[in-house]
């Protein structure tokens, strides 16, 4: 038997608690770590109150995790006992579709998620795929990676998978949890950063954390006197969007990129898109290679998120400070279960 120790929500809103569990055999694939820090994403807080509709009770948070590799199954490739790793929202992929060959591993139709129909991050050990068990840089604190494994990787692949140009006008809708990450990714990319905030409060550290110009969306026509001049928006926020004003400010092949999870539909305009050939995407979060190559950018050039912390065991402690809006911005708890 394998015994992990951890914390489980039993039914939607409930509380966590204490919660052991046997992990089973590891299996030929699998990795197992030991986990040192795992953040706390809103997406943890969907899955505990079931907004999605995936999940399964009882099951374990956490889909931030760092920490070493303490146990390696025999088709397990590519690391070592005792190496620093990371695990982001993905935990297994296929390995054989078209996607995955193609090295969109992400976009697997059998991908599992860390924490969909599987325990994940909040417990003293985690196991995934060999290949979602990503290599750390040395430069890398273990304390503030968590949130850049999906935070950071999800705001960093429109940047690497759009090819976007170093010289490109990027806007970012939001300085949050997603938002922040952004504006340093950006800005270390080259590109000239905007800032998008309710709040002329944000605007000197949007500013330190990267962004060259800051507008206040809520001032009249902030949005006008951008017309035509972004080649990229990211919009990081869950909230209804001005999206004829957001493609109004796009240069000509402008693009609106989403990676928030705005659950009520968006409504665009045709001819928004049509005159000016621009373009409204999304993305999830990243392949296994694109986490890599995030995690080496970051390291290179310092990027890493603000972050707080708290002992693993005081789990509920930190999803209300979640909850209550007062993160600022990326949580991480600590384990203390070891």
């Amino acid at each position: 038997m394998s015994i992990f120790h951890g914390y489980a929500v039993t039914a939607p809103n409930a509380p966590l608690e204490p919660f052991d569990f046997d992990a089973g055999e590891l299996g030929p694939e699998e990795v197992e770590i030991k986990v040192t820090h795992c953040g706390v994403c809103h997406s943890d807080l969907s899955m505990i109150e079931n907004a999605w509709g995936m999940s399964n009770f009882p099951f374990v948070p956490g889909h931030e995790a760092v920490g070493t590799v303490v146990a390696l199954g025999p088709q397990a490739k590519g690391l070592q006992i005792g190496q620093r790793v990371g695990i982001g929202w993905s935990a297994y992929s296929c390995l054989s579709c078209h996607e995955c060959l193609s090295g969109s591993h992400n976009l697997c139709a059998n991908t599992q998620g860390t924490i969909v129909g599987r325990n994940g991050g909040f417990a003293d050990r985690l196991r995934c795929q060999w290949t979602w068990a990503r290599p750390l840089p040395d430069a890398l604190d273990l304390a503030k990676t968590g949130p850049l494994l999906c935070g950071g990787i999800t705001v960093f692949s429109p940047l690497l998978e759009l090819n976007i140009s170093s010289t490109a006008r990027v806007g970012v809708i939001g300085i949050g949890g997603l938002g922040h990450m952004a504006l340093q990714f950006a800005n270390k990319w080259g590109c000239e950063v905007h800032a998008f905030t309710t709040s002329d409060s944000k605007e000197a550290e949007a500013r330190q954390l990267g962004a060259h110009y800051v507008h206040n969306t809520k001032q009249d026509g902030a949005l006008a006197k951008l017309a035509g001049s972004l080649d990229l928006i990211i919009s990081t926020i869950a909230v209804p969007i001005d999206v004829p004003g957001l493609l109004g400010a796009l240069a000509p092949k402008g693009r609106l990129h989403v990676v928030g999870a705005i659950l009520p539909p968006m409504q665009v305009p045709a001819f928004g898109l049509i005159m000016g050939q621009k373009s409204i995407s999304g993305s999830p979060t990243g392949s296994p290679t694109a986490i890599s190559t995030m995690l080496e950018f970051s390291a290179r050039h310092s990027i890493a998120p603000i972050t707080e912390h708290f002992p693993m065991s005081k789990v509920n402690d930190a999803l209300e400070h979640l909850r209550s809006g007062k993160a600022r911005y990326r949580i991480v708890l600590e384990n203390d279960l070891n």
